[in-house]
């Protein structure tokens, strides 16, 4: 196993959603589970991993959000999506982490707070042992309905991310689905 020293950490926290399929006007981050918000458990878990930087993209406006991110990792840098274009849009609005950037990052979403860091590990050490260029945290869903599906090769490589809305149905069949870790 490769040293973490050779491989220094940067991770991403994505918290620009706004939950509107929660019916509530809080920030989908900031709904509490076990006494904190979601947000504060998901920050708390990625700080074991003894990140170099860690970024937290928001939307304009979220100031409680961030206020709950610096009261849970005081050393974190903000980055604002200012247009709400999907995942990779709001990857690309904490561009600036990887000026000079060596080693690995790792996207995790500011409301998945029961993703643990053992799973973290796991898929860096598997990364790193690997030799890939990504690895992606997937499920197996006994309806995958509109998560995006993982389409793997024979020998169980990741060969597509396909999004429902864009998925012929052999791929809509497939149940092993997209985490977007």
């Amino acid at each position: 196993m490769t040293s973490p020293d050779d491989h220094p950490l940067s991770i991403i926290v994505l918290a620009a959603g706004q939950g509107a399929r929660m019916k509530s006007s809080l920030p989908k981050v900031l709904h509490a589970l076990g006494g904190r918000a979601m947000l504060a458990h998901v920050l708390a878990e990625s700080r074991e991993l003894a990140p170099v930087r860690t970024a937290l993209v928001l939307a304009p406006g979220m100031d409680d959000v961030a206020t709950c991110a610096r009261g849970a990792a005081p050393d974190l840098e903000l980055f604002t999506q200012k247009q709400a274009l999907g995942t990779a849009h709001a990857v690309l609005a904490a561009r600036d982490i990887f000026n000079g950037l060596t080693g690995d990052v790792l996207i995790i979403y500011g409301d998945t707070p029961l993703i643990r860091v053992e799973t973290y590990r796991t898929m860096l050490n598997t990364l790193r042992e690997s030799g890939a260029a990504v690895v992606v945290l997937g499920f197996d869903a006994g309806a995958p309905g509109e998560y995006g599906r993982l389409v793997l090769g024979p020998e169980g490589e990741l060969r597509a991310i396909v999004e429902a809305r864009e998925a012929d149905e052999p791929t809509r069949a497939i149940a092993f689905c997209n985490s977007g870790v």
